[in-house]
């Protein structure tokens, strides 16, 4: 039974690729971390449009360029395992990998690039700030002023609930291949439509509705199992004997373990009888 790989991959960021949310981490560091993370929680599971919530959480915080440029080296110590190395995987097969994140451009860019991800394919929130904060006028050099306050964001498609779908579509337009979704919250669960799979991811936190919705959960704390999801079985084959040996290692672990969850009985037996099959197939061909 054939699972085909899907040649389109995009992933969240936060709470997906990072263990964190970006924001509430402003907001922690700003001494609202409680406030924000309320309303952060309330839109991650729906319970909130994030249109209601995004600028109330900047305005709360009122960063400064210095405090949002902090969060990319939280980003990457908060790395959720195996991330880079997957979609340096995905990458070495030809698929193409993607972030879209309704997080702040500086940060998520600076991750993402870090991860291996072209940039091009990497899309946030920009950010706009009062180039007149701050002692401006004693500046010589033309480094960013990281005193400058935050002024605006840019609203656009992730900004809102359903934006992701339409970003997806435009950034497919009419490329061959089918696309895979993989993220935590209600925003990605709804941006489904516009892909062939979505995959839910609970190694950072479980939303229910993600849990009960996701056609496809992955439950462990590791993406490596998003890499026989994503690549396909028969197309992991060729990573056997390579650098990647250990992560596909980890991923048959994974799921022999129980970390691969679906709705649908038929979808499951396609995907386990596919990857069992590759995986006897990598280990009897010659070493």
């Amino acid at each position: 039974m054939r699972w085909p790989p899907f040649e389109h991959i995009f992933f969240d960021c936060d709470s997906t690729l990072t263990a964190v949310e970006g924001i509430d981490a402003l907001a922690q560091a700003a001494g609202k971390g409680w406030r924000v993370s309320v309303l952060t929680e309330a839109a991650m599971n729906g319970d909130l449009d994030l249109e209601e919530i995004y600028a109330k959480r900047l305005r709360a915080v009122n960063p400064t360029r210095g405090q949002i440029q902090t969060i990319r080296q939280v980003y990457k110590a908060r790395a959720v395992s195996d991330a880079a190395e997957v979609i340096a995987a995905l990458q070495a097969l030809g698929l193409k990998v993607y972030i879209i994140s309704g997080g702040l451009a500086e940060p998520v860019v600076e991750f993402g690039l870090y991860l291996g991800v072209p940039r091009e394919n990497i899309h946030a929130v920009p950010i706009e700030y009062n180039q007149l904060s701050g002692n401006w006028w004693q500046r010589l050099d033309e480094q960013p002023n990281t005193a400058e306050k935050y002024l605006d964001f840019a609203e656009e498609v992730l900004t809102l609930s359903d934006g992701k779908a339409d970003l997806v579509r435009k950034l497919l337009g009419d490329q061959p291949g089918r696309s895979l979704l993989v993220g935590d919250g209600v925003s990605d669960l709804i941006a489904s439509r516009a892909v062939d799979l979505f995959v839910g991811f609970g190694g950072v936190v479980q939303r229910p509705r993600v849990v009960a919705e996701a056609p496809v959960y992955v439950h462990s704390p590791s993406l490596a199992p998003l890499l026989a999801l994503a690549a396909g079985p028969m197309a992991v084959y060729r990573l056997g004997n390579s650098r990647y040996q250990a992560i596909l290692e980890k991923a048959h672990h994974f799921i022999a373990t129980g970390a691969i969850t679906f709705k649908d009985e038929q979808l499951k037996t396609k995907f386990l009888e596919a990857w069992s099959a590759s995986h006897k197939a990598v280990y009897s061909r010659p070493h």
